[in-house]
């Protein structure tokens, strides 16, 4: 299962850090308090919509853009079976196809795949905990991603 609020926490965090802005600078800009974004952005508070069109506002960002980026990467998660696996489950077994697209290299970390335009990767903290990032495929890499 994929939490929403997980993927709209990293959604944001990289626009931000995209940006090259703190945190105490978007709290400021958005008028929500530092503590309660960083909270928003590691996905264990959820935003209300006029407090998430105002954090994108500060952030300079269409409230559509942001879901729609949103919208893609739990679509994308929905397609591949087993995103969402046990961390020791994969050590003594095959991988599974989505698996076998690659690796980050860190212990529960996994590129599961990508459509050619946006790769998702998994990092599974625990059992109950994992982080599903998305990026967009730049062109030099989508040759790569095609060749595997």
């Amino acid at each position: 299962m994929v939490l929403l609020r997980r993927v709209i926490g990293d959604a944001l965090r990289a626009r931000r850090q995209g940006q090259h802005r703190t945190l105490r600078e978007v709290s400021s800009a958005a008028n929500v308090s530092l503590g309660y974004l960083s909270e928003i952005e590691r996905g264990q508070k959820e935003p209300s919509s006029e407090l998430l069109a105002a954090i994108c506002d500060a952030l300079g960002a269409r409230l559509s853009e942001l879901l729609r980026e949103v919208s893609d990467t739990v679509a994308l998660a929905e397609q591949m079976p087993g995103v969402l696996v046990p961390v020791g489950g994969e050590s003594a077994a095959q991988p599974t196809p989505a698996t076998a697209v690659g690796r980050a290299g860190a212990r529960g970390v996994r590129q599961v795949g990508s459509d050619g335009a946006v790769a998702v990767s998994v990092r599974q903290e625990s059992p109950l905990k994992a982080t599903l990032r998305s990026s967009r495929v730049r062109s030099a890499d989508r040759d790569v991603v095609c060749a595997a």
